[in-house]
């Protein structure tokens, strides 16, 4: 086979174009930190990546989601924690009328005025909001729990039997609201007892006990779901590194290796140019000389 100058020339100019490619990639590279700058740079890690992304945007969802749970929770253990501070001042003001002989009508009266005072406060606790939804309404968030006139529930029909869930992992939902009707309603009856003297105040400290250990009942029910709220958190957290570093993986640079064969390219293309200028065929100016 004849090998002419022309070809000579032809296959020096198809390495040196090689060559410069190869190095515009790997500057690319380099300069962006990512293996590939278009989806045709390699297709499998793009593919990947597609994958990898959609994964950790799950994550962020749920984390998210998360975030509204915990909201929802802490906002109704934070409104029965109230309501539990107010029943200890109700239970101090009922001994004291039972236990006291000295009481006079005034005293009573006082005594009485402050209980309808705490009625009115948990009547409010009742209708408690996380941002524009009520609490303790079920799925009916845009209506409150209690109502001046209809009293519980402020529909007037069935309470709200219906539990508002997130979804925080895959297939995984939890309930966030709290089903407190009976609580408030019952809270209520004791006031409403008590004003109307069906129940006398010697009578109304056992009921206000028996009101505290349902509070306490309700937070421990909201403060078991926290902590499994706080078990899918870290969860979640543990899944998110796992994604990142995936994707990472997939797509980053290792700076160290893309430089080395930076260096490496550089030496080869100079070569390249070196031995390419003695292929070239000769002019008339190099034969004179």
């Amino acid at each position: 086979m004849r090998v002419t100058q022309s070809m000579l020339s032809s296959n020096m100019l198809r390495n040196l174009s090689n060559s410069y490619s190869k190095m515009g990639k790997l500057q690319s590279q380099i300069d962006s930190g990512k293996k590939i700058t278009r989806p045709s740079d390699d297709p499998v890690v793009a593919m990947k990546g597609i994958d990898y992304r959609t994964a950790l945007g799950r994550v962020e969802q749920f984390q998210r989601n998360i975030g509204e749970v915990n909201n929802w929770l802490d906002s109704s253990d934070d409104a029965f924690d109230k309501v539990g501070s107010v029943l200890q001042r109700v239970q101090e003001l009922v001994t004291k009328g039972a236990n006291d002989g000295t009481l006079t009508d005034e005293d009573k009266e006082k005594i009485q005025s402050e209980l309808d005072q705490i009625q009115q406060h948990i009547q409010n606790m009742a209708n408690s909001r996380v941002g524009d939804k009520y609490l303790f309404s079920g799925t009916q968030t845009t209506t409150p729990l209690y109502d001046a006139t209809t009293g519980y529930p402020a529909s007037g029909g069935t309470p709200f039997e219906k539990d508002v869930e997130i979804e925080v992992f895959d297939g995984i939902t939890l309930k966030v609201n709290t089903n407190a009707i009976d609580v408030f309603r019952n809270i209520d009856q004791m006031f409403k007892d008590i004003k109307s003297g069906a129940i006398d105040f010697g009578e109304a400290i056992e009921q206000v006990q028996g009101q505290l250990d349902d509070v306490l009942t309700i937070r421990a029910d909201i403060g078991a779901r926290q902590n499994r709220v706080e078990l899918m958190d870290n969860r979640l957290q543990t899944q998110e590194v796992i994604a990142t570093k995936q994707m990472s993986q997939n797509e980053d640079v290792e700076y160290d290796k893309a430089i080395t064969e930076m260096v490496t390219q550089e030496s080869i293309h100079r070569a390249a140019l070196s031995v390419g200028a003695r292929i070239l065929q000769p002019t008339l100016t190099d034969f004179l000389r």
